[in-house]
């Protein structure tokens, strides 16, 4: 969708859905995603050297968008992919201390996340410890990495987590 659509027209279809960014994004690009296969990845190819970055936000917001819904798509298919330490450091460094809303609010507060596979730890408070693939996850809220938690903090992250949904 940012590849496509300008400025003015996300505002204006934000507006359309009731100020909803997420319904507003789910709208627009349900309707991009109606174009023939082709086409898509002739937009794909065209713009593979864009560098868009979210208003307000660095390069690091695309970073995350990519690995998470990366992982929504190769994890349940079972397709592993080694992804360098240092985007993985990044994009769990820009979740812990972006504003933009990426984390659900109070997700992770009082929490110490502990990646096991790569040097990076952020928080105080009872541990949270996994792969920063999992630790993604959960940090924006997705299930998927929970069960390959481990650490005191897990039964409290878990509750908010699924109490989010």
């Amino acid at each position: 969708m940012p590849l496509e659509v300008s400025t003015p027209r996300l505002v204006l279809a934000v507006l359309l859905a009731g100020g909803s960014f997420d319904r507003a994004n789910e709208r627009v690009t349900g309707r991009l995603a109606q174009r023939p296969f082709a086409e898509l990845v002739d937009v794909l190819r065209r713009k593979a050297d864009t560098r868009f970055t979210p208003p307000g936000s660095g390069p690091e917001a695309p970073l995350v968008d990519v690995l998470v819904h990366g992982l929504d798509i190769r994890r349940p298919l079972g397709l592993h992919r080694d992804v360098p330490a240092p985007r993985l450091r990044t994009a769990l460094t820009f979740l812990m201390t972006s504003p933009s809303g990426l984390v659900p609010k109070g997700a992770l507060s009082g929490l110490r996340l502990e990646a096991t596979d790569v040097d990076w730890a952020h928080g105080r408070g009872p541990a949270v410890r996994g792969t920063a693939e999992a630790l993604l996850l959960v940090s924006t809220g997705r299930t998927a990495g929970l069960d390959s938690l481990a650490g005191d903090g897990v039964p409290t992250l878990r509750r908010r987590v699924l109490g989010a949904r």
